[in-house]
């Protein structure tokens, strides 16, 4: 190799090393970067990704737990979670109490966690906090019966038989797993093969419309976002049943013009405030829409039954460039994230 194609490649990998290293600074930082941040670490394929920030979670319920916490507190956690809409977004719910035992990480303990969805695969990427004994992980995936790898930012092997070997219900999505010491992430997925790829995979810094609706979303205790085609599927009007098709299509044309969404994300916020942003092609289409969709944000909710109103109220509704964003503040005991990650949700109409 030239001395000029090798400095080229020591340049990139650089480069490729700087990134890494800036997505992990803001990830440990304490601000409306993290889920963001962590966007970048995603394939590139991913259709839905569902955040959810457990340390701010603990710190908002005033819990604190740790490795050694019991099964019993860990499922003790997730239901005080769960009655305040912050847990709807893990992949982790069910595994928990048995991953907490078996093999010393669960939401008592990580950091954060991002569960990536879409075409081409599945990854849960999780946050481990810099006080968490990243040789006792290793120590204990080797006495699960996980097959080591022989680098250490390898994939430890499982497979689903194994993990049905634990005493306890474990997400496919954990059969294979992936220990980064350097960047202090944990990451799992049903196929090794790709989870072997995910450095290569990573979106990085693209900024696009996803990127951009997250951004707005602010800081996120619990989160979803969506690709454009996504989001025109996953909440469309189509899974409703034909009388509410008709009652929605009424409302739409009451309601006004409304643009395709390039990219959605729903955040819960730190004291209970909902925020939505959904990002369009062109700014003049974002401002046009806060008038159409505020007006179906704050009406009934044909598929989701009741009105939007028994649910939250709305409060600002705000067109900044290309971005809309709606401000919700839940009723009391209401499941807004919850309610609004699952279709239809008219005002989400494409």
């Amino acid at each position: 190799m030239t001395p000029r194609r090798w400095l080229v490649l020591v340049v990139a990998v650089a480069l490729v090393a700087a990134v890494a290293a800036v997505v992990v600074v803001r990830l440990r930082g304490d601000d409306a970067s993290r889920f963001s941040a962590a966007l970048e670490l995603a394939p590139t394929s991913t259709q839905r990704y569902s955040w959810t920030d457990w340390a701010g979670v603990r710190k908002e319920l005033g819990v604190r737990l740790s490795d050694s916490s019991s099964p019993e507190d860990v499922e003790d956690f997730l239901q005080r979670a769960y009655d305040r809409d912050l847990s709807s977004m893990t992949a982790l719910d069910e595994s928990a109490p048995t991953i907490q035992q078996e093999l010393g990480f669960s939401p008592a303990t990580l950091d954060w966690e991002l569960f990536a969805q879409g075409r081409d695969g599945a990854l849960v990427i999780m946050g481990l906090p810099e006080s968490y004994d990243i040789g006792r992980l290793r120590e204990r995936l080797r006495t699960a019966g996980f097959l080591e790898p022989p680098e250490a930012d390898g994939v430890w092997e499982g497979g689903v038989d194994l993990l049905e070997g634990f005493d306890g219900p474990v997400t496919p999505e954990l059969a294979a797993l992936q220990v980064d010491e350097e960047h202090r992430l944990l990451i799992g997925s049903d196929d090794a093969g790709f989870l072997a790829q995910r450095t290569d995979l990573a979106r990085g810094d693209e900024d696009d419309a996803v990127a951009e609706a997250v951004a707005a979303a602010g800081p996120a205790l619990s989160a979803a976002a969506y690709t454009g085609d996504q989001v025109c599927t996953a909440l469309a009007m189509s899974d409703a049943d034909p009388a509410e098709r008709t009652r929605a299509s009424e409302l739409l044309k009451a309601a006004g013009e409304v643009h395709p969404i390039a990219g959605y994300a729903i955040a819960a916020q730190p004291g209970g405030d909902v925020r939505v942003a959904m990002a369009f092609e062109t700014a003049e289409q974002a401002r046009s829409d806060a008038d159409s969709r505020s007006r179906l944000a704050a009406g009934p909710a044909p598929g989701q039954g009741g009105s939007f109103t028994d649910r939250y109220r709305l409060g600002k509704v705000v067109a900044s460039d290309k971005v809309l964003t709606l401000a919700l503040d839940p009723v009391a005991g209401a499941f807004v994230l919850s309610d609004l990650t699952s279709g239809p949700v008219l005002f989400a109409t494409c």
